[in-house]
């Protein structure tokens, strides 16, 4: 440096010797980059602020570093002017300009990388706009009638007038945000009159009655949109809604075949195609025959139907209804927000569908969405076009820059990802991952990474071979590689075909091997758990393994290459963007009873527990679900315990906004619950009295979830007392009117376990939830017969007049013994129970006596279920009392098959065994068929039991016995 008085110069000078840095007090001036690294090291902890302070000062920096033919980069990269720059490298092998272009494309990805981080937080303030809402309202308006189909009776707006802005509020209340005010009738509730807003729905005060005006104050919660407010406050809306036969705004297009594709520029790059000529052959075919499909409006819950000719079996049929089928959105006429939503929406319908399937059957593949010919394409979609065919013919510089330039654009739009797709580029992109140039493969991995989440690229990717080209990567030295490579593996794996393809390509093997982060190194492997690259490296790997894991053989696949021990060794680990896809996996093995064994011996629920503590909900939400995968035994149960999770696990209950963290929870507790010592902890904890208060406007798999916990809470009296006490009892009665199956199997639970309660009891009556769990009989899902047939027997067994109340219930006693014809096992058991129950009044037994129940119940006796049995000698008993039903069942053939149930080793078993053969030796016949069955012996045997009730049944059966031979000896010689 050269100093002179308040100056200083550095001893390096430009070409037209201006010195690199001058410094004349109060301003610097800088030249180069190196000085500039120079300076702000100088600078220390001040770097930051002298940063600012330069960038403050140069408000055009890439014109200053690079000269006023770059000013306009900032505004036209990607463009014709990019193309002029790589014509000019191609051509006249400029390297001054391409180290320019290098920088300039730099300090592109800077700003869009700044541009991206700050979008992240304006895009978490998603509001309703007057154009969604009145959208929404006129698709509801076309499904509204008088007719058992439609969602709503009606739906119209209070006001007629729409402002410019399409607004129908008055203005002083737009400025409160609000957008207009609906009058709805669902079918099963009263007008509601609500208020639509930029913030959400909710409803209002209604319309006074002295002048028709709007009360605007709120009542109540608000609600996403429309639909979700509808949902919870109507039941045929709901149901109605998830009906298949409802479609949404089906309009259908004119057909025309796209354009075929232009003669494709040969690919000069160093790379063998031959292996996929065919594969690109038949694409190209494909795209000159395609035609443009219908397309479908999104519907108000994202769903639409799916015919009978697309699904391949029942099991896909049942899934495709219940989360809806195949969505295409139509460009013009789909916000960028809402065509972000459909498209989750598809990858979720994938995932579900393809984890209900056989890895031996193939998926039904979605509709190929090409854009048509003369659609009105923004300018992105030919700008990354002629990118494309750079990347084509290019040399390598060439190559890296048109990479570079492709990905500054955003890739998350689905314009420019099929404008990569439609002309080719996928095939080059796969291509280049083929060739020996770590910086092309990097950059088409980087590419293909961020495209690939759309649900059409991926399945493409598959059809031209990317993936067994991209398990090949998982191989290389180079950290950067695998982790791209993984990564992407992990965006196309969200299908079954393609999981099957990395698993038969070895993939699986692969990925586990990148969990081992100290595998190559010579330091302890814990240690090397903290070097950056390495945590990429095996959390890109966890998070593939992830995708990968929703299928049973790759599941098999995973933990023969040692996984799990892999697994538990990271979930060790304190790097939480590391835990979640290592958690995420580990929940999805371990709904396989071979992991849950692993997972306990490899100590892993120590570790889940310890990171429910955590801060971050989604490693939280994974962690509970893992436990509640975990806690179907009982000992993983008492580990949770031991190991402190109740209290966490409890005190998460508390947070109700994440719904998918509060359904993991809650479904944990539930599973936990079966142990009676947590039951006690949690009490303690305070968890029952918050989960009573979780009963309403929650979503159904946090309600299926809690009411499972509280059924399991039930079973102990200090716990029905808190339910009671918290006021719990009507909103388990509101719930049983609902039809979600699992959700009806769990309430009816928890309310029968309630009604053995008298004050209990009462309060259900007085709810006519006898009444509405005798109306579930009829459902046809038999889980939820039986679960409704079992708690209707303590209902009836603590009734006031049970006998009149049953018979109450129009054609009530028929159904009961119809249900006898049954061909499921725990249906039947809960009838016979409920029958034994019924059959106490004799005015009942009479009625069911005359519906046939003696033969039917006969026809059950060969059963060799023994609870079954139990329940079916203990109606048998209780049918004897009442004419000569005694007679009936020997006549059908009853008896020689009870006497077999005292062979059997359940206690129970014999007891009720033994009752019902007592009320049937008072028939003289039935006595002699015993007695040549063997029963003596065996009744012998049960006089000596400690059961009393035993004792006592087997020694009456065996003293009719005797007096009947001795009756008939005595008659034999007299």
């Amino acid at each position: 440096m050269e100093t002179s008085g308040t100056t200083v110069k550095s001893e390096e000078v430009d070409k037209n010797g201006e010195p690199l840095l001058y410094l004349s007090v109060p301003q610097i001036k800088i030249r180069s980059f190196g000085q500039l690294s120079r300076m702000l090291y100088i600078a220390k902890n001040m770097k930051l602020k002298e940063a600012q302070a330069c960038i403050e000062a140069n408000r055009n920096p890439v014109a200053k570093i690079l000269g006023l033919d770059y000013n306009i980069i900032s505004e036209k990269i990607g463009n014709s002017f990019v193309s002029n720059i790589l014509d000019k490298i191609t051509k006249d092998d400029d390297s001054e300009s391409e180290i320019k272009m290098k920088i300039a494309l730099q300090l592109k990805q800077l700003d869009l990388h700044l541009l991206n981080h700050s979008l992240k937080h304006i895009s978490l303030e998603i509001r309703l706009n007057p154009g969604t809402v009145k959208n929404d309202i006129e698709l509801l308006k076309q499904f509204s009638g008088k007719g058992k189909q439609t969602v709503l009776e009606s739906i119209e707006y209070t006001s007629d007038y729409e402002f410019s802005n399409g607004c129908r509020a008055p203005p002083w209340r737009q400025i409160k945000g609000e957008i207009c005010y609906v009058l709805v009738k669902p079918h099963d509730a009263e007008t509601l009159c609500v208020t639509c807003s930029k913030e959400g729905v909710f409803l209002n005060g209604g319309k006074t009655d002295d002048e028709g005006q709007i009360n605007y104050e709120r009542k109540g919660e608000i609600y996403k949109d429309l639909v979700t407010l509808l949902k919870e406050k109507s039941a045929i809306f709901s149901e109605n809604m998830s009906k298949q036969e409802i479609k949404f705004s089906e309009q259908p297009q004119k057909d025309q075949p796209n354009e075929a594709p232009k003669e494709e520029v040969a690919i000069t790059h160093k790379a063998s195609v031959t292996s996929r000529k065919s594969t690109q052959e038949k694409n190209r075919i494909n795209l000159g025959r395609s035609q443009l499909t219908k397309r479908l409006e999104p519907s108000l819950n994202w769903r639409t139907s799916v015919s009978s000719k697309e699904s391949r079996n029942t099991l896909r049929d049942t899934q495709v209804e219940k989360h809806g089928g195949k969505l295409e959105k139509s460009r013009s006429s789909v916000s960028p927000g809402r065509a972000q939503l459909i498209r989750k929406s598809v990858e979720k319908i994938e995932e579900i569908i393809s984890d209900s399937s056989s890895e031996s059957e193939e998926d039904e593949e979605q509709p190929d969405h090409r854009q048509e010919a003369n659609a009105d394409l923004p300018s992105e979609y030919w700008q990354i076009q002629k990118l494309v065919k750079y990347l084509k013919g290019g040399n390598q510089t060439a190559t890296v820059i048109a990479l570079c330039s492709m990905k500054d654009f955003n890739l998350a739009q689905e314009t420019c990802q099929l404008a990569i797709r439609d002309v080719g580029g996928l095939e080059v992109l796969i291509n280049l991952l083929e060739t020996d140039e770590v910086k092309c493969k990097i950059g088409s991995l980087k590419i293909l990474k961020e495209i690939s989440h759309n649900p059409q690229i991926r399945r493409n990717i598959v059809d031209l071979g990317g993936l067994p080209v991209m398990v090949n990567i998982l191989d290389s030295p180079h950290k950067s590689l695998k982790c791209l490579a993984a990564e992407t593996i992990a965006n196309v794996a969200k299908f079954r075909r393609a999981r099957r393809v990395v698993r038969r390509h070895g993939g699986i093997t692969k990925l586990v091997a990148l969990l081992d982060c100290g595998k190559h190194s010579g330091e302890p492997a814990q240690s090397s758990l903290y070097e950056t690259r390495d945590v990429e490296v095996a959390r890109c790997g966890a998070l593939a393994l992830w995708s990968c894991s929703k299928s049973y053989a790759n599941k098999e696949a995973i933990r023969k290459a040692g996984g799990i021990p892999l697994l538990a060794r990271l979930l060790k680990t304190s790097h939480e963007n590391m835990l979640i896809p290592v958690v995420g996996t580990l929940q999805e093995c371990a709904s396989e009873e071979n992991y849950r064994a692993a997972i306990k011996a490899e100590r892993i629920i120590e570790n889940l527990v310890k990171n429910l503590n955590s801060e971050n909900e989604q490693l939280q939400e994974h962690c509970a679900m893992a436990i509640y995968q975990c806690a179907e035994d009982e000992e993983t149960r008492d580990l949770v315990r031991l190991h402190g999770g109740l209290k966490p696990l409890a005190s998460l209950l508390n947070n109700t906004d994440n719904k998918e963290r509060l359904a993991a929870v809650t479904g944990a507790i539930w599973k936990c619950s079966i142990s009676k010592e947590n039951v006690t902890k949690f009490r303690e904890y305070k968890a029952i009295e918050t989960l009573v208060g979780l009963l309403t406007d929650q979503p159904e798999e946090v309600l299926v979830n809690v009411v499972g916990a509280l059924g399991e809470c039930c079973q102990e009296h200090e716990n029905r007392v808190i339910i009671r006490r918290c006021g719990g009892i009507q909103p388990l009665v509101n719930l049983l009117v609902g039809i979600n199956q699992a959700l009806l199997v769990n309430v009816t639970k928890a309310v029968g376990a309630c009604a053995v309660e008298p004050e209990s009891m009462m309060i259900i009556d007085r709810l006519d939830g006898v009444r509405l769990l005798w109306s579930l009989l009829k459902n046809p899902h038999p889980d939820v017969k039986a679960s409704a047939a079992w708690a209707l027997c303590p209902c009836i067994q603590n009734a006031k007049d049970a006998g009149e109340m049953v018979r109450s219930f129009v054609g009530g006693l028929e159904l009961v013994v119809n249900l006898l014809k049954s061909d499921n096992k725990e249906v039947l058991a809960s009838v016979c129970a409920v029958i034994t129950n019924i059959a106490k009044d004799q005015e009942n037994l009479a009625v069911i006596t005359d519906h046939g129940v003696v033969p039917l119940l006969s026809k059950l006796a060969n059963t060799n279920n023994d609870k079954l049995r139990r329940h079916l000698a203990e109606t048998i008993s209780r049918c004897c009392m009442w004419g000569r039903n005694r007679v009936a069942f020997g006549e059908h053939k009853a008896v020689a098959p009870l006497v077999r149930y005292l062979k059997s080793n359940d206690t129970n078993v014999h007891r009720a065994t033994a009752q019902a053969l007592y009320q049937l030796s008072e028939d003289a016949d039935n006595c002699v068929t015993m007695h040549e069955n063997g029963a003596v012996k065996l009744l012998l045997d049960m006089v000596g039991s400690p059961d009393e009730e035993l004792q006592e049944a087997a020694a009456g059966c065996i003293s009719n016995i005797r007096r009947l031979a001795l009756a008939i000896e005595k008659a034999r010689y007299s």
